[in-house]
């Protein structure tokens, strides 16, 4: 235990007398050092929880110690942070002065009486050899703490168990968030109240933004102290430690929270590692997908993350600035986590999300946390997986031209050709293939030929007499033909405009 006033008191050989204070917590306050000193004021040469050992000279030897001298007397002790006054008697005055006594009651600052046959020097060592009592003793607690971490740290789960270990050694919560201030790791499980949690939680995103390493003093509102505490590299943070009352801890208890930081920190900063090579692995999966082969994709997927999405499936293309591409690759590995069989994604020279066809929240909710810009396909199989990409592709260099948000391929696709012929870096050849393709779609599942009767259609001058003798067909047949190719485009082909965008297609597509 630490060297106290209360474990002075407890020394019979020094025959100590408590004057004042006998239930004030700061009989309990750690007393690192006693000095002696009969200055009118010692504080210039005190420090804060020191205790002070005076006779009194500086009162005078035969005059009465006033009120008012005593008062501000003990004001001064007060405010350096002195926590005991011990006054030694017979030695210039028979007893401790009423006044001096009075104004330590009044300013709760502990007074004990020494007597004559014990010397200053006896009380100051018996102190010091307290304090190196409990130095020696929270040393060897540090040690056999970052024993004890360690060994934890070489468990299955060793970041777990290293959190469980640090809160068993200081007998509090400690608690671990992640890059998406999620709580990641925590003991004990329901340590802390929901609303304090949530604070937490706040605070330790404020902190993660930021990007710097950073320690935090956080009070709640049930008056409990935690201290926030960054993992990672500026720059570059990976976490964030929270531990209650962690800032009350002693040289030692610092200690032994460094060496956890520096495992959690190894721990994430492996995972990370780990990260990076998942990463070279998504992104050939990635490329598998997107020349048709999604089979071996999905198999593989399955024994690392979980399955695929099912089909049908739509792409995002989100554009990610450097510096934070690795803060959103670490939550997006959480979220496919929490969400298996949801989310697929990979970093090529866009970062792609492969989501549900009706299950693109994902991407809203990543665009709208970081402000980017993304590109969303329609919604296809994996057969067609690389015509998707470039979709998605399209729809985000359309959406560069303007503010963060998502743009659609559909809508793209529903602007027609025409609008985007003169965008240089649009693939008018992709909008093309949208446009068409619930023609192309239908005659390869029906067997019908309404793109080639459209196309006839628009090269006889929208003639049907004329298309109907071209094909060898009869001319309410074309006429047939044509109206359902309308539907499906869900077009009015009767508007010149239309059939212009309708005739650019076919152009660009070579159909």
């Amino acid at each position: 235990m630490p060297a106290t006033l209360r474990s002075l008191l407890h020394r019979a050989d020094l025959h100590l007398r408590l004057l004042t204070g006998a239930e004030a917590a700061a009989l309990d306050e750690p007393l690192s050092w006693l000095h002696s000193s009969d200055l009118e004021d010692p504080t210039p040469f005190l420090a804060d929880g020191q205790g002070l050992l005076t006779t009194g000279t500086q009162f005078g030897v035969d005059t009465e110690v006033t009120e008012a001298v005593a008062t501000d007397y003990v004001a001064r002790l007060r405010h350096r942070g002195v926590v005991a006054l011990g006054f030694g008697t017979q030695v210039v005055r028979a007893g401790t002065p009423a006044q001096l006594v009075d104004a330590c009651a009044a300013q709760g600052l502990p007074l004990f009486e020494v007597p004559y046959e014990t010397s200053f020097i006896a009380v100051a060592q018996a102190n010091a050899d307290a304090v190196a009592r409990d130095a020696n003793a929270r040393n060897a607690w540090a040690l056999s703490a970052q024993r004890a971490i360690s060994l934890a740290a070489m468990r299955p789960d060793g970041l777990g168990a290293t959190i469980a270990e640090l809160s068993r050694q200081l007998d509090g919560w400690v608690g671990l968030f992640d890059v998406s201030g999620r709580l990641d790791r925590v003991h004990p499980a329901d340590g802390i109240p929901p609303e304090d949690l949530e604070l937490l939680r706040t605070e330790s995103l404020r902190l993660l933004r930021a990007g710097q390493r950073a320690s935090l003093p956080v009070t709640t509102e049930h008056r409990t102290g935690f201290t926030l505490q960054t993992l990672g590299s500026g720059g570059h943070l990976i976490g964030v430690l929270a531990i209650a009352n962690g800032g009350a801890l002693d040289r030692a208890g610092r200690e032994v929270v460094t060496a956890v930081i520096a495992l959690a920190g190894l721990a994430l900063q492996q995972n990370r590692e780990l990260a990076r090579a998942r990463g070279l692995l998504r992104t050939g999966l990635l490329t598998m997908l997107s020349v048709g082969d999604p089979a071996v994709v999905d198999s593989t997927s399955r024994e690392v993350w979980g399955p695929l999405p099912s089909e049908p499936v739509r792409i995002a293309a989100v554009d990610v600035p450097d510096q934070d591409l690795d803060t959103i690759v670490d939550l997006l590995e959480l979220w496919v986590q929490d969400r298996p069989g949801h989310l697929f994604f990979a970093v090529d020279d866009a970062l792609f999300l492969c989501v549900g066809a009706d299950d693109t929240a994902v991407v809203e909710e990543l665009v709208t946390r970081y402000d980017l810009h993304a590109g969303l396909s329609d919604g296809a199989s994996y057969r067609y997986f690389g015509r998707a990409r470039t979709e998605a592709v399209q729809a985000l260099d359309r959406r560069r031209e303007g503010r963060p948000g998502i743009t659609e391929f559909g809508d793209l696709a529903r602007e027609g050709v025409l609008a985007h012929l003169a965008h240089v870096d649009v693939d008018a050849g992709a909008v093309a293939r949208a446009f068409l393709a619930p023609l192309l779609d239908h005659d390869r599942s029906a067997g019908t030929e309404l793109t080639r009767t459209v196309r006839e259609w628009l090269a006889q001058n929208c003639e049907y007499d004329r298309t109907a003798q071209a094909l060898g067909i009869h001319r309410h047949t074309a006429r047939a033909r044509v109206e359902h190719a309308g539907r499906l485009l869900e077009r009015d082909l009767s508007v010149f405009a239309t059939r212009a965008d309708l005739w650019a297609a076919f152009v660009v597509e070579g159909a």
